[in-house]
């Protein structure tokens, strides 16, 4: 039995992708914001917090296209994340490692990460977006429920 749970950890840590440093930028009273940083952390990721209540300088120089933003801009080895980008999306993307500039989830989906409040969930799209400006649907939820 010993040797089964062993061998069970064994295959769950080998899929768990090496923490990242992750570089957020939130304003300094978005309790959702907080949540989204609480769940990195709680995920073994490393976060850095730089409260601003000005966002828009840090979306522009990270090229984030208007139509992605979000309530928090993140930085993590060289690609960007905007908005609640749940944590399976994050892992895949430091496992792969594409050719994007970043993910985002655009606007505040009720129930995504950071945002469970108790409401119905809202069906919303991750995005990635590249250098050249092209915006592509990479993965569907439901709250938390990845759909597709």
């Amino acid at each position: 039995m010993k040797f089964r749970v062993f061998l069970v950890i064994c295959f769950l840590v080998s899929f768990n992708v090496a923490a990242a440093e992750i570089e957020v930028y939130k304003s300094p009273t978005c309790g959702c914001c907080q949540k989204w940083v609480d769940a990195l952390k709680s995920d073994g990721h490393d976060v850095v917090i730089h409260h601003m209540n000005d966002l828009q300088s840090i979306k522009q120089k990270a090229g984030l296209p208007f139509e992605l933003g979000s309530c928090h801009t993140g930085f993590v080895e060289g690609y960007v994340l905007e908005g609640h980008v749940p944590l399976q999306e994050i892992n895949k993307l430091l496992e792969e490692k594409p050719s994007i500039k970043g993910l985002a989830v655009p606007g505040m989906p009720a129930e995504s990460l950071g945002m469970e409040v108790g409401r119905t969930p809202s069906p919303y799209t991750v995005y990635s977006f590249d250098n050249m400006d092209r915006i592509t649907s990479v993965a569907e939820y439901k709250g938390s429920e990845k759909i597709k």
